[in-house]
């Protein structure tokens, strides 16, 4: 077992102190990050991408569990105690200074890692919906997120729930998403001004015939005015309501009633008869 200073006691030597600007809030609670880092299974010998790692407390037990990581931080005032992580891990770490949302993450890989990582508030959306967004199937294995509670609950949500919307869609339709486990704002230095959540995400095999542009332009069509009936709020899409009535679906339901198959199948039927 690799002996490491208390991750407090590491960021007061580099002095730290979380961004707000960068959307940074750290755990430090080393049983709660070991939790984490067991959400995707056995990490024996698994390589695992990490954004975000700020001080390195989930990288810590990422490595612990046995995996290689590869984390990507744009602070550089952690790099040096990121380093000092890969000194305690031979061979085990690659740190590389990079925006997360500009960075070729799949060029950094030859096989399928895992995707493990508290994501900083401001960008965790944005890169979840890029990783699902990519041609399918996907260059990772799984996703383990943290999220704020009410993005993780949209994400997971049913249908004809309050949640529901075009993410729980879009993640549902390309995955099988659960959350995890619930993280409260205490947990966090500095405590957050809301409640997070662990979202871990499994791909599915995407159905054949669906084109993801054509799904994302009927769910904004439809959840953009989702208080309104089908018939209304599909208007701009060329043949969705006709395509309604031939696929048994009321014109005057709401978005938030259509499930995610049906939202794949309207898609599928419109993409079709497009050519």
């Amino acid at each position: 077992m690799t002996t490491l200073p208390p991750l407090r006691d590491v960021i007061a030597r580099h002095g730290l102190q979380a961004s707000k600007a960068l959307g940074q809030n750290f755990l430090l609670d080393g049983q709660l990050l070991g939790r984490i880092a067991r959400i995707p299974g056995d990490l024996e010998g698994a390589a695992v991408f990490e954004v975000g790692p700020g001080p390195g407390g989930l990288t810590r037990a990422l490595l612990a569990a046995g995996a290689s990581v590869t984390a990507v931080e744009r602070d550089r005032r952690c790099i040096p105690a990121l380093d000092e992580l890969g000194e305690a891990y031979p061979g085990r770490l690659r740190v590389i200074e990079e925006d997360a949302m500009a960075i070729d993450a799949p060029s950094l890989f030859t096989g399928h890692p895992h995707i493990v990582a508290n994501l900083p508030y401001n960008i965790g959306t944005a890169l979840l919906v890029n990783w699902l967004s990519a041609p399918w199937a996907p260059w990772w294995q799984s996703l383990t997120l943290m999220f704020q509670k009410e993005v993780a609950d949209r994400i997971v949500a049913d249908v004809d729930s309050e949640h529901y919307g075009r993410l729980a869609v879009l993640a549902q339709w390309r995955t099988t998403a659960r959350i995890a486990m619930p993280v409260h704002r205490s947990a966090f230095t500095p405590p957050p001004k809301v409640m997070s959540a662990v979202v871990h995400l499994t791909p599915l095999e995407s159905p054949a015939g669906v084109p993801l542009g054509m799904l994302e332009q009927i769910t904004a069509a439809a959840f953009g005015q989702r208080r309104k009936m089908l018939r209304q709020s599909l208007k701009s899409v060329p043949g969705a309501v006709d395509a309604l009535e031939a696929m048994g679906i009321a014109a005057t339901r709401r978005a938030e009633t259509v499930s995610v198959a049906e939202f794949v199948a309207l898609a599928k039927l419109l993409a079709a008869a497009r050519g």
